[in-house]
């Protein structure tokens, strides 16, 4: 094995095919669509070079789009703030469980493995006004508000319904990975805590939680992320509507560039963010620092 871990000559040999694929699938079309924000091009002709005019376009010129910029921002607080904390409280709670805890963790991970475009469409009916949720609330003579047709304030209704919906779904995903950093925890570090008189508070307050950082790490880039690329969930409860007030970067990038035929305009939506992933990750990655947590 050692002789083979020598031998750099066979180490290119096997790792440069999956490089080569790697390079092709992932830089190549990052590149291509860098090229074509810088263009106008409606598929049909060539591209036409017009440099940065989208971008200035994007920010000055194109409301929706900066409504979906607030959105998405929206979103990615939203949920990182209630999933995490949610998550953790959850993974807790089922990591101390001896009966039931599979049960409990399949339950809450379900909607997880279940299509998030289907439950979109599932929950824009159950929260249509005239059947649904808001048929149950009036047989208690309480009138439901439009959950999905609120345009009113900053930040709408319609954009918390779905940040609730999307917490619903996605929480699981959270509470699996602290229940796994939990599980890693070595057991005597517990015991010794348990032995100088901490209580379970405390002990997952001072052991617990510091020892989850690196996961911590881990749930946070993929919750802001996902938050960031967030679509199909959007695009089944209200396709962006109404008025535009709950469009995002995704879907005002899948309108403008499928619906419109601008795809050099939805490129420059699309480099915004795909630079707005990378920043988000790169400041997680300097704010929670796992080498100094293991020094």
């Amino acid at each position: 094995m050692n002789k083979a871990l020598r031998d750099k000559k066979a180490i290119l040999f096997f790792i440069l095919p999956a490089a080569l694929l790697f390079t092709l699938v992932l830089f190549g079309p990052i590149l291509y669509a860098g090229y074509i924000s810088l263009c106008d091009w409606n598929a049909l002709s060539k591209p036409k070079f017009i440099g940065l005019k989208n971008f200035k376009a994007l920010f000055t010129k194109d409301d929706v789009f900066l409504t979906s910029l607030k959105n998405s921002i929206f979103f990615m607080i939203f949920s990182l703030v209630t999933q995490q904390i949610i998550g953790l409280i959850l993974a807790a709670i089922l990591s101390g469980l001896r009966y039931g805890k599979n049960v409990y963790k399949n339950i809450i991970y379900l909607p997880c493995v279940l299509s998030s475009a289907a439950l979109g469409l599932l929950f824009s009916f159950i929260l249509k006004p005239n059947m649904g949720l808001n048929q149950l609330l009036a047989i208690f003579g309480i009138q439901g508000p439009n959950w999905l047709m609120s345009v009113n304030g900053y930040i709408p209704l319609t954009m918390w319904v779905i940040g609730v919906v999307a917490l619903w779904i996605y929480v699981g995903t959270t509470m699996m990975l602290y229940m796994a950093g939990i599980a890693g925890i070595d057991k005597s570090l517990l015991e010794a805590a348990y032995i100088d008189g901490a209580g379970k508070t405390k002990t997952f307050w001072h052991v617990t939680l510091p020892l989850l950082k690196p996961m911590a790490r881990t749930t946070i880039s993929l919750t802001c992320i996902g938050s960031l690329k967030f679509f199909d969930l959007v695009y089944n409860m209200t396709q962006g509507g109404p008025n535009n007030k709950t469009q995002t970067m995704a879907t005002w990038l899948y309108f403008e560039g499928f619906s419109y035929f601008k795809y050099g305009y939805a490129s420059a939506i699309s480099i915004i963010l795909l630079i707005m992933c990378l920043l988000v990750t790169l400041i997680i990655n300097r704010c929670i620092s796992v080498k100094d947590f293991e020094n």
